[in-house]
């Protein structure tokens, strides 16, 4: 069979461009590798209707909306997808499709710090997913990249007790340290020998802290577009990098035509209900294209002509 559209990840974004295509009355068919970033975290949260949903909850409500409009779900990992396009899984099995939508996400990459637990479980990166629920407690902040200075005066929203652990790293600025004076947060410059128990240094001193805070490095997982001719790209916060995605326009479109992104892998601080955002609009866009093309082929198995855009 070839479907009209291949969704590559079943998460948030992969999920919500399938529902929107399969309303649309499209042949579609969802390939999840059963990875999802937030699998550590106990909850969704910031998703209107749904804050505090377990994120296993959440995607088995979107597979059953899902299948519910005919659209196709399977487990399985991609291994490569060509021109054309066709789609090889990891067991052997290939699928064809008109056009691809693919939301693979992103890898955190942690700091090579013994003890430092799965991310959304133990580890915190994100204070709108998660620092209601460390509200007044201990936080350390751990600085991983010159945007350390900007993650603690954030964190401090929180909680009153905010420490910034440079863990050898470069000293703040003049300004910088004025500021974390002003707001009352504590800067440790040792190195952190580990965090199986509070922060250790290599002092021997031991910080306790109730939360862990680290900024991550965001790799887009984009391997599967590989043979498409498409790679991610250094994204840039402040000036630093901060990790990697894919290039696309705002409907998901990427610069292969029939071949569209959403999610993770194109914008890594897109939260939940943001990458579902974005997956639907990439599944209107794809829709809207397909329209296009069964048009034309109607005109021209008509005999009638039809006018090219510009």
């Amino acid at each position: 069979m070839r479907y009209d559209v291949i969704v590559i990840g079943g998460g948030a974004a992969g999920l919500a461009g399938a529902l929107a295509l399969a309303r649309a009355r499209r042949s579609v068919l969802v390939v999840d590798g059963g990875q999802p970033r937030n699998a550590a975290a106990g909850h969704v949260h910031n998703f209107l209707t749904r804050d505090g949903t377990p994120p296993a909850d959440l995607l088995a409500l979107g597979r059953d909306e899902v299948r519910g409009y005919g659209a196709e779900i399977i487990t399985g990992t991609v291994t490569a997808a060509k021109p054309g396009f066709t789609v090889s899984l990891a067991d052997g099995t290939t699928h064809e499709a008109r056009r691809l939508l693919v939301t693979t996400g992103l890898v955190d990459v942690l700091p090579d710090i013994p003890g430092l637990g799965a991310l959304g479980g133990d580890v915190l990166h994100c204070p709108y997913c998660h620092g209601w629920e460390v509200r007044d407690q201990a936080i350390g902040v751990i600085a991983t990249s010159p945007m350390a200075v900007h993650q603690a005066l954030l964190w401090r929203q929180w909680s009153a007790d905010v420490t910034l652990f440079l863990n050898g790293g470069p000293a703040p600025g003049t300004d910088e340290a004025a500021q974390l004076r002003a707001r009352g947060i504590r800067v440790v410059p040792e190195t952190i020998v580990d965090t199986h128990a509070g922060v250790r240094l290599a002092d021997g001193t031991v910080v306790a802290r109730d939360a862990l805070v680290v900024a991550t490095h965001l790799v887009a997982r984009d391997e599967v577009l590989a043979g498409l001719g498409l790679a991610a790209e250094p994204v840039e916060m402040a000036g630093h990098v901060i990790g990697t995605a894919v290039p696309a326009d705002p409907t998901g479109a990427t610069s292969v035509p029939g071949v569209w992104v959403a999610g993770n892998v194109a914008d890594p601080r897109a939260q939940v209900i943001t990458s579902a955002a974005a997956g639907l609009t990439a599944g209107a866009a794809i829709n809207a294209d397909l329209v296009a093309d069964d048009t034309r082929a109607a005109m021209a198995g008509s005999g009638s002509p039809m006018r090219q855009p510009g």
